[in-house]
């Protein structure tokens, strides 16, 4: 009887035990700050604004990223993609290299030898502050580097 008496108080003095052992609920807060402005110019506007309901848009209109820069860059007389030829009228030595226009560290070129069209297209990269080599015909190229210097260290 006694233990029957101890088990009867014992039962909810436990669980009562228990249930304070429970891990409280945590509340976070959420906030938000207002983007800081650089003050410079914004980005420029790589989305198409769409065509008006009803209406079949326009290239311009429904154009985005590169397509739409090349699209911006032809009405405004500017070839925004540098496809023009390397100079192939020489020999691009150690002393006098043959310059490649780039507006990142790295680009890749293709060389036809010299005279022009004396070899298949050999491609290879052409990196910032090294000189590049075609295997075929000894050409040497090297990058004029017009870009910025740290454009893409947000990447890394």
């Amino acid at each position: 009887m006694l233990a029957s008496a101890f088990r009867a108080v014992a039962r909810p003095a436990v669980s009562a035990a228990r249930s304070s052992l429970k891990p409280a609920t945590v509340v976070r807060s959420f906030s938000v700050t207002a983007r800081a402005q650089s003050g410079g110019p914004p980005p420029p506007q790589l989305y198409g604004t769409g065509a008006k309901p009803g209406t079949v848009p326009t290239d311009v209109e429904q154009a985005t990223g590169l397509e739409r820069l090349q699209l911006l860059g032809d009405m405004e007389g500017v070839n925004v993609f540098d496809d023009q030829p390397l100079d192939a009228s020489r020999l691009g030595t150690k002393a006098d290299p043959i310059k490649v226009l780039a507006y990142d560290t790295e680009r890749l070129v293709g060389c036809t030898g010299f005279p022009a069209d004396s070899h298949d297209v050999l491609w290879f990269t052409l990196k910032k502050d090294k000189l590049g080599r075609c295997t075929e015909c000894g050409s040497v190229y090297t990058l004029d580097f017009q870009g910025d210097e740290h454009a893409d260290h947000h990447h890394h």
